[in-house]
């Protein structure tokens, strides 16, 4: 019986985690909750679960972690706030089924350096995918990991049709439904090049060797290309609570999770390359994975900040990464890394992208 506490509890994340919870009663126990401001509903799973320890918002959870007694923590939570959290988590020895990967992109080396290994299970679709594939071979044998992209609701589209795009249509992607950030920075493939810096930190695999693909049928959720010239791909049809239920039990297996591809109904797949034009978020990205230090905060923070103004009609979409480049680019990252700096460097980017928006209205 697996002890688990559910970070992030009422959020997309967090439901479908209870979903596999309650379909395996002798497999699982929940033993803690916490959501972000939604109390009843908290209240609600805790009452249906017989769970006392709760939380509300993430100085609570961080607490939640270091009190309960739990064998795996799933954090749920959405953003960076969740990096207090994953640190509890990793300080107190627990399996961190890690579906905030703010935490791990903002925290760096603050996690890294805390983490045992395998003690970091990914959730993310496809960091779960390349960790199955890699059990295909040695660490040795891996030439490239290969992250696929749906693609989003704007793939094939030009840089310039895309200054036009209106939150409406950013948020209709077309495999997964996901909240308002996430869903925009699938848009505008933000997410992707956060999935990257995660990938990098996850895998000790060096950015050159890291390459974004697009798959519009999002089957494949990844591979892994190692030093024979084989490649090895993790598929199945799109349904979280199969990432989800492995990191609950990795590296075991959850029979009936999720549903198989049918093999006999025809199918195609296709590959493209990503439009780094179009898109330029990976490629900025993976600056700032290289940069290191605050770079990932100060991107992340800068792009909640240009996504907010987005939805509130105060930039257009394609401003979104191109506000964040502008506040990377005027970043001086201090001499040292602690959650102060980090927390310094956000409120810093966070300014200086509300700047660098309220300047572009004005043009």
């Amino acid at each position: 019986m697996r002890r688990v506490l559910v970070l992030g509890s009422t959020g997309s994340i967090g439901t479908q985690a209870l979903d596999v919870i309650r379909a395996n009663p002798g497999r699982f126990e929940v033993v803690g909750l916490s959501a972000g401001s939604q109390r009843e509903a908290l209240q609600a799973q805790a009452d249906e679960f017989g769970v006392e320890s709760i939380a509300l918002g993430a100085v609570e959870a961080e607490q939640l972690v270091r009190d309960v007694e739990a064998d795996v923590v799933l954090n749920g939570i959405t953003g960076s706030v969740g990096l207090g959290p994953t640190l509890a988590a990793l300080e107190r020895g627990r399996t961190l089924a890690l579906a905030n990967k703010e935490s791990l992109i903002v925290g760096g080396d603050l996690v890294t350096a805390i983490a045992q290994p395998g003690q970091i299970v990914p959730v993310d679709s496809e960091h779960s995918a390349i960790a199955q594939a890699l059990r295909s071979g040695d660490r040795s044998e891996v030439r490239r990991l290969v992250l696929t992209a749906s693609g989003g609701p704007f793939r094939g589209r030009t840089r310039e049709s895309l200054a036009s795009v209106t939150p409406a249509e950013a948020l209709a992607h077309p495999t997964w439904d996901m909240g308002r950030v996430v869903t925009t920075n699938s848009a505008t493939l933000v997410n992707k090049g956060l999935e990257v810096i995660e990938a990098h930190l996850l895998f000790g695999v060096a950015y050159a060797d890291i390459d974004v693909v697009v798959h519009p049928q999002s089957i494949v959720h990844s591979m892994v290309e190692f030093s024979d010239g084989s490649t090895i791909a993790q598929a199945s049809p799109p349904d979280m609570r199969l990432p989800i239920s492995l990191g609950l039990d990795w590296p075991h297996r959850v029979a009936g999770v999720g549903r198989p591809l049918d093999w006999t109904a025809a199918a195609s797949w296709t590959f493209e390359p990503l439009d780094e034009t179009a898109f330029p978020a990976v490629r900025l990205a993976k600056r700032v994975g290289r940069a290191g230090g605050t770079f990932p905060a100060v991107f992340n923070a800068a792009n909640e900040q240009a996504v907010d103004a987005f939805h509130e009609g105060r930039l257009g979409f394609t401003g979104i990464v191109d506000t964040v480049e502008r506040v990377v680019e005027a970043h001086e990252a201090p001499d040292a890394l602690t959650r102060e700096s980090l927390a310094e460097a956000e409120r810093w980017a966070r300014e200086a992208a509300d700047r660098a928006i309220a300047a572009a209205s004005a043009d």
